[in-house]
Order: C-alpha cells, then structure tokens, then sequence
C-alpha cells in the first residue's frame, strides 16, 4: 500500500510521453521507459542555449523569452524567463532541485521579479531566491509561501523520479521547499510592464485557486501554467475546482484565435493555441460523461485525448453539478 502512490506517479508520468494519448503502463512498469523517450521531439527544433547544464536545459522559444527545462526528473518542468527592455520576469521557478538563479543570472543582468502560475511545489521551489515575489496571494497562496517538507517532496529526488544523479549537494534528507516571502499582490486584470512587452495577469481558477496565465496580447503569447499542457492535466487534487476549471479553459480556448503560441509548464515548452479549444470540448465530454475513463491508480482515472488528457479522481466521472 505504501508504495501505492509512487508506482502511480510513475504510471501517470508514462502518459505524459507521447505528443498524442499512449497506453497506460502496467503498475510494474520500468520508468527508463521515460528516459528513453528523452529527448522529446518539440525540442529538435529548438537550440539548446550555452547557459544549459547538468540539471537545466535552456531554449529561447521567443525573442526574448527563455524556456528553462527540468528534463531529468519526471515533472519536466518548465519555467520561463522574460526579458523586457528594463526589468525581466521568472514565470515558475521549478522543483527546487537545481540552481536556478545562476540560469538567470547569466541570461540577463536586468532585475528579476518572479511570479508563479500557481504555488504547487514543483513550481515555486526556486522562489527563495529571490527578492521580488508576485502573488495573487490567496489563502493556498500564502499556505504554500511558508514551506514544505514531506514525504511527497522528498519523492521527487528518489532514484524512481528521475533520470540521472542530482546536482552536487541535493538528497532525499536535505531537498524540501524552503519559505519565501510575498512582496507584492497581483490580481485579475493587473498588467505588468517590463519595458517593450506588457504581460497581463489573468485569474483562471480551477487547478488551483490561485492558478494564473499570462498574456501579451501584442505579441500573441499566452504562459498556460498547468491549465494546459501536452500531456495529461492533473485535476485530482483536493484544491482543484472542476466547475471553475471549466470556465477558465472556456476563457483560455476563447482566446485562441489571436494567440500565436502557448508556453505551457511541463513537457514542451511551445505549443498550437488551436488546441485549447479542443481541449474545452474534450473536457465538456468528461463532466457530460461522454468520454472512457481509464483507471490509472486507486480512486484515479484518466481521459485520453489527442495531444492532452485529463487526470481527475475517479468520482470526478460523473457529470459536474457544482
């Protein structure tokens, strides 16, 4: 039983592989499957910048706009570096495990504020950082903002996460989320000007409370969080509000249109806006009980579609009326 959760973990990063829907691993599946599907293919594309070591790699997906890659540990993170004319902005901070400050601070000399999608662990495990912390300051916000250090934290640097050693100095003893402080509030509407590109914050509950995209509506550029990713969307959490999440990807798919690129924070780093509207009907068919659960791990199920899925908790099949 107690290893329950992590064989599931490690099915669910499985599904995570392929550009469209895989099969699901037996429970006893080796995870060098992952890391033999490395490198995924979006990256082929993309050049590899010199600031990329051990841990991190580093692509520019947009001018002036850097993907950093946790590609070694089963979240594949993505955080993104934002360059403006006067000051840049760190979009996630990832898991924690590696440096990221020293990937920053050789990208640009320009100071640095950070805001996150939303503050699930993996994404904000880097804030301690630095000085300047944007938040949308929630009660789940704040909560997270003081640490965590927990068995589920500590499982992320375990031999089974993972497809090479870890940087110099992190263990499964010593790797937790350390406290950070929130310096400043942001909240829906708010814009954020770094000089020759403004960045809007827009609310989209639904994974979180406090989850959060980002867009420059000049540019045609929307920062998806984990509202959107290829490859299946976690939204089996206690915190995950399914009749908010079906709005707010109502609203992102709306917006698809005059959207030229997604930068989603796990997998690949750029993706067709065209997807999120299939992404709102596939999720209209789940809540409609149109589409197949398959069971994943204990009270979990997942929804395959081309390009996405859906991984929510097994009552969650029903049609939402809440």
């Amino acid at each position: 039983m107690k290893n329950k959760p992590v064989i599931g973990r490690i099915i669910t990063l499985l599904l995570f592989l392929g550009a469209g829907a895989i099969p699901l691993a037996p429970a006893h599946a080796d995870l060098g499957i992952f890391c033999e599907r490395l490198p995924r293919p979006a990256y082929a594309a993309l050049q590899k910048h010199e600031t990329s070591n051990d841990w991190f790699e580093v692509y520019e997906v947009g001018p002036g706009i850097w993907a950093i890659y946790e590609p070694f540990q089963w979240q594949e993170v993505i955080s993104y570096l934002i360059i403006g004319t006067d000051t840049a902005l760190l979009f996630d901070t990832g898991n924690g495990i590696g440096n990221i400050k020293a990937i920053v601070d050789q990208l640009t000399e320009k100071p640095v504020q950070v805001l996150n999608s939303h503050t699930h662990f993996d994404h904000i495990g880097g804030n301690y950082q630095f000085e300047k912390i944007l938040s949308v300051s929630t009660d789940f916000s704040i909560a997270n903002s003081k640490g965590l250090n927990s068995e589920m934290v500590t499982m992320e640097v375990s031999a089974e996460a993972l497809c090479k050693g870890l940087p110099n100095g992190v263990t499964q003893e010593n790797h937790q989320i350390r406290p950070f402080g929130i310096t400043g509030q942001v909240r829906e509407g708010d814009v954020i000007d770094i000089g020759n590109r403004k960045l809007e914050i827009l609310q989209i509950p639904g994974h979180t409370n406090d989850s959060i995209a980002l867009l420059d509506r000049e540019a045609g550029f929307l920062w998806t969080g984990d509202s959107f990713y290829e490859g299946p969307i976690w939204l089996y959490f206690p915190e995950t509000d399914l009749a908010a999440y079906k709005q707010s990807i109502a609203r992102l798919a709306a917006l698809a249109p005059r959207l030229k690129a997604l930068f989603p924070a796990h997998n690949t780093p750029r993706a067709n806006p065209a997807i999120l509207v299939e992404v709102q009907k596939a999720f209209d068919l789940v809540l409609e009980g149109k589409a197949k659960p398959v069971p994943t791990w204990e009270g979990t199920v997942t929804f395959e579609f081309e390009g996405f899925g859906f991984l929510m908790r097994e009552d969650y099949t029903r049609p939402a009326t809440h």
